[in-house]
């Protein structure tokens, strides 16, 4: 856990962000309902490129995608305890990938508060 926030470890998170940006602008498992992360080193005119509803919807989209991890996830699960022709290879993989998905949107969400609190802890 970042116990205080500097340049370097802003840098390091925004690095880290950025990677998994390109990974889901590869196809990687993108999701489907999120808009692409908008690019904000880039200036058009003295003003930032993005949009003031932009981050809105970049969260909605990531919550939904999750949402629908973990549905399918739970579907695939109930066809195997039906009986139905499910590798259990595809239904524990699914669990894990729902899973996985949930536990870094969390993270993501509590590294998220900590800023908002050091922010708003800061003497001005």
């Amino acid at each position: 856990m970042i116990d205080k926030t500097s340049a370097a470890n802003i840098e390091s998170m925004l690095a880290t962000i950025r990677a998994y940006q390109n990974k889901t602008a590869t196809g990687f498992d993108a999701p489907e309902v999120a808009p692409p992360m908008p690019d904000i080193n880039r200036i058009d005119g003295g003003t930032p490129k993005t949009q003031a509803s932009s981050f809105g919807q970049a969260i909605k989209g990531v919550v939904e995608h999750v949402n629908n991890a973990q549905i399918q996830s739970s579907e695939l699960m109930k066809a195997h305890q039906r009986g139905e022709d499910v590798p259990l290879t595809d239904v524990v993989l699914g669990m894990q990938k729902a899973s996985l998905a949930f536990e870094a949107t969390l993270q993501v969400r509590n590294k998220v508060l900590k800023a908002y609190e050091d922010i708003l802890n800061m003497p001005v």
